[in-house]
């Protein structure tokens, strides 16, 4: 079963923590210094936010799964599409360690498709031994080019540091 998966990025995590969890009516499953996390089953969404963006607003769209098969179904659909998919396998990002590949629509947003594995104490490990967050630009194209080469985890429509 999938779970829609928004990630906003927010100036003050918490007066937004404060702020969603009235909206939500209950308490993050995960807080960091920089992030937190809601795993919603009415309805069933995964909303993350974090202090991590440029500028606050949305980051991301997504679909989390439940199992491999799942996301190779997504995986499947994207490519039958003809959409321009970066496919990351196996990495890190948001307290996790994840299956994921990337598609970015028509007006730039980056959709997520992702299989969570387990959790981690780092936001991302590449970065956090790299130091630093890079991000892959939108143009398709170069995505799959920055991505080998880059320690974040979403392609992004600016060249701001920019995690899952």
């Amino acid at each position: 079963m999938k779970r829609f998966h928004v990630h906003l990025h927010v100036n003050d995590l918490a007066a937004n923590i404060a702020f969603y969890s009235r909206l939500f009516g209950a308490a993050p499953t995960r807080v960091e210094a920089d992030y937190a996390k809601w795993m919603l089953e009415d309805p069933r969404v995964n909303f993350a936010i974090s202090t991590r963006g440029a500028q606050a607003g949305l980051d991301h769209l997504g679909f989390q799964v439940d199992d491999a098969a799942e996301l190779a179904a997504l995986k499947e659909r994207a490519t039958a599409a003809d959409m321009a998919l970066l496919d990351e396998g196996a990495t890190t990002c948001c307290y996790a360690r994840s299956e994921k590949h990337w598609i970015t629509d028509p007006q730039g947003v980056a959709w997520e498709h992702f299989h969570t594995l387990g959790n981690i104490p780092v936001f991302n490990e590449a970065s956090a031994a790299a130091g630093a967050c890079c991000a892959p630009s939108a143009n398709p194209a170069q995505q799959a080019q920055a991505a080998a080469q880059s320690a974040c985890c979403a392609p992004s429509t600016t060249q701001s540091s920019k995690c899952c």
